[in-house]
């Protein structure tokens, strides 16, 4: 069809689209899904290959933050029974992080509870970063721990942080109805003394909390505005204790569309798949991976995620391959501006398959995320009728509404000692 068509010409270009091409996406019928997969596919493939990033999670402090995000389990008066602890030792987290490199992760997201970091947080981090670095050569870590103040994020890359993820979340018109304590403002400027720090700079979205088509399309917008390298993708958990309990709203082709529609937007950045995948993507997980080049192994912050073996299954059952530590991940473009802003992620001098330009044929396809998606956030407002792209059919309203009997959420080790994220 022509605006599929024109989505991936554009995609191949790095060319923004329109906002009327983004919404399209979203609108697209179910009869059209496999359509919308198959054009997102081309654009991924010429800028990532087949390859999968895959990412690991270490949770350095749980719950009792004092911000109030909807969404979150771990928010100021959630009632969600999760696991709740202070910093772990930089001994600790390093262990932690060692049982996902072993299966595969080639990024440690280091994640910590708060409002932002204090001064001595932060060289806290440092000595995690320190420790894991030693014991995994090649890793990349990211550092997700809210707010940052000035000369924080330097003092993160001066430890060896290679990326900072702060998400957006929303849109900027949505915001204040999901956090009242911090602004959307508050996220756009620590992303942004992330990235002028010279770390890669990690931002995306939860897609799911009562938003409209076009609050999806402006935060994806202001995303690639922002240049973020990568784009976590969450898919709203709707846990127990917050005040988005009830948001069941998301179908498997609800998130493959918004997958696809933030492909279009953000053609050369890892696109990658956080909270909420196994639960709303359920079967259908492995075709996504033809729209995202990255997901995360294993647990979540608060909520259990897919058995590390499942995901390496499926990943060689889609015929995808795990990205090595030795390749770049991002594009040739992309790893060298990087590169000249003083960055480690992505920047490696070998440039490895899928880091070529798009003039030089990008992309050879030879393997496989707060870096990601800062927890086990994300969801969607409820599908409004499908429109086809070329003429309107009618849709069977039953097959687009939300199977809350097919889903679970699944606590992590809540009530017991399970070590975190091991």
């Amino acid at each position: 069809m022509d605006l599929l068509n024109t989505l991936v010409e554009k995609g191949l270009r790095r060319e923004l689209p329109t906002r009327e091409e983004a919404l399209a996406v979203l609108a697209t019928s179910d009869d059209e899904l496999l359509d919308v997969v198959a054009a997102a596919g081309k654009v991924r493939r010429q800028w990532f290959g087949r390859r999968v990033k895959l990412n690991y999670l270490v949770n350095l402090k749980s719950g009792l933050c004092p911000e109030d995000c909807s969404y979150c389990s771990q928010r100021l008066g959630s009632k969600a029974e999760i696991l709740k602890y202070t910093w772990l030792k930089p001994d600790e987290a390093s262990q932690a992080a060692a049982a996902g490199v072993a299966g595969g992760a080639k990024r440690v997201c280091l994640v910590a509870s708060g409002r932002g970091p204090t001064d001595r947080d932060v060289e806290r981090v440092g000595r995690t970063i320190e420790a894991i670095k030693e014991q995994n050569e090649g890793v990349e870590v990211c550092a997700c721990l809210g707010l940052l103040s000035d000369g924080q994020a330097e003092r993160l890359r001066d430890a060896g942080a290679d990326a900072y993820n702060h998400n957006l979340n929303t849109s900027e018109a949505t915001y204040a109805g999901i956090t009242k304590t911090h602004t959307y403002a508050d996220r756009v400027d620590t992303v942004q003394k992330a990235h002028a720090a010279g770390l890669s700079a990690c931002s995306g979205l939860i897609a799911g909390m009562g938003e409209t088509d076009e609050d999806l399309v402006d935060v994806v917008y202001a995303l690639r505005e922002l240049d973020s390298d990568s784009v976590p993708v969450n898919f709203l958990i709707p846990f127990e204790g917050t005040p988005l309990a009830k948001e069941w709203n998301l179908t498997p082709q609800r998130c493959l569309r918004i997958l696809a529609m933030v492909r279009f937007v953000c053609p050369d950045v890892e696109v990658r798949i956080a909270g909420g995948r196994e639960v709303h993507l359920r079967s259908m997980q492995p075709l996504a991976l033809n729209i995202a080049n990255s997901i995360f192994l294993g647990d979540y912050l608060t909520s259990e995620g897919q058995a590390g073996q499942a995901d390496l299954d499926m990943i060689a059952d889609a015929g995808f391959e795990v990205e090595g530590a030795g390749t770049t991940t991002l594009p040739k473009h992309r790893a060298d501006a990087l590169a000249a802003a003083g960055g480690g992620c992505g920047s490696q001098a070998s440039a490895g398959c899928g880091s070529h330009d798009a003039a030089e044929g990008a992309g050879c396809g030879s393997h496989a995320g707060a870096g990601g998606g800062c927890g086990p956030c994300g969801g969607h407002a409820a599908p409004e009728p499908a429109a086809s792209v070329d003429a309107a059919e009618p849709v069977d309203a039953a097959a687009n509404q939300a199977r809350t009997d097919l889903v679970a959420v699944r606590r992590r080790g809540a009530g017991t000692d399970l070590a975190p994220n091991a």
